[in-house]
């Protein structure tokens, strides 16, 4: 089993800047997949970005060129810097790990409210 723990979500202006952070801990090993999806009020989760033990990573369209995930793989703790934040970005934001030896595994959600 894995445990995911996230924080560094709360409210911050539109145009400002946040960083999350996702520490795994317990059954850690084979990891090779670390990102982050979202979910804001009425929509589905989706995507937000992605990154291997290798250094491929992923995005999605609406946040290329704000946002930067990185993984520090010695800690297993993958973060998302979160640049020129826009209120369509308000949404509970969930780390997501994949293993090799095989499973998925999901954070409880941090809180993003980009507003006035």
């Amino acid at each position: 089993q894995v445990q995911l723990v996230e924080s560094g979500g709360g409210l911050v202006q539109p145009g400002g800047s946040l960083s999350l952070s996702c520490a795994a801990s317990g059954s850690i090993f084979s990891i090779y997949v670390m990102g982050w999806y979202r979910q804001a009020p009425g929509k589905q989760r989706e995507l937000v970005a992605t990154i291997t033990t290798d250094g491929i990573t992923k995005y999605a369209d609406s946040v290329k060129g704000r946002f930067t995930i990185s993984m520090e793989n010695a800690k297993n703790t993958v973060f998302l810097q979160m640049n020129r934040l826009k209120p369509e970005d308000t949404a509970v934001y969930y780390c997501y790990v994949k293993r090799l030896v095989p499973g998925d595994f999901w954070g409880q959600g941090t809180q993003v409210t980009v507003s006035s």
